[in-house]
């Protein structure tokens, strides 16, 4: 018998992306990130850490930025990005 179960993703795991479909963040479970912009693939990764609503990133250059989850959309650096 398993005595350590495999904790389920967080709920904001998975993809969001702008309207427009230019800006991508895969939120991964293991706390990473890839975002995407336009054709470049992996245009920016790095770290993840969520908050109740709130989502701190730090990319692999050190670079920091933030947003909030409300009522199912990801505001981030004045982006809108939807789940996918």
């Amino acid at each position: 018998m398993n005595s350590n179960p495999k904790k389920p993703p967080h709920p904001y795991v998975g993809m969001w992306v702008t309207k427009d479909g230019y800006i991508r963040h895969e939120l991964l479970p293991n706390g990473r990130y890839d975002e995407a912009r336009g054709n470049r693939k992996n245009a920016y990764q790095g770290s993840y850490k969520i908050t109740r609503n709130h989502i701190d990133y730090v990319d692999d250059t050190g670079f920091t930025a933030d947003g909030d989850f409300k009522d199912g959309i990801l505001y981030h650096a004045g982006m809108i990005l939807y789940r996918e």
